[in-house]
């Protein structure tokens, strides 16, 4: 049972942390280009939010929205 904690133990650490490896490594030469994935992400989250407030504002201009100031039927 210890061998097989120990190949899980090797897998990570050799074969699936090796890309971190690499981005750590090339941290010292540039940060941009060691960050290149949060810079995609970050990419990625501005472009939704921007399609998700143009979606809003279409709705808003419709006039889709229920906006009376009246509660809800169960209070």
């Amino acid at each position: 049972m210890n061998d097989f904690f120990n190949g899980i133990a090797d897998l990570f650490v050799n074969v699936l942390f090796a890309p971190f490896d690499g981005l750590r490594a090339l941290e010292l030469e540039s940060w941009f280009g060691a960050n290149f994935m949060s810079w995609i992400f970050m990419a990625v989250g501005f472009v939704a939010m921007v399609y998700w407030m143009l979606q809003l504002k279409k709705y808003s201009d419709n006039n889709e929205e229920d906006k009376s100031i009246s509660s809800h039927s169960y209070l």
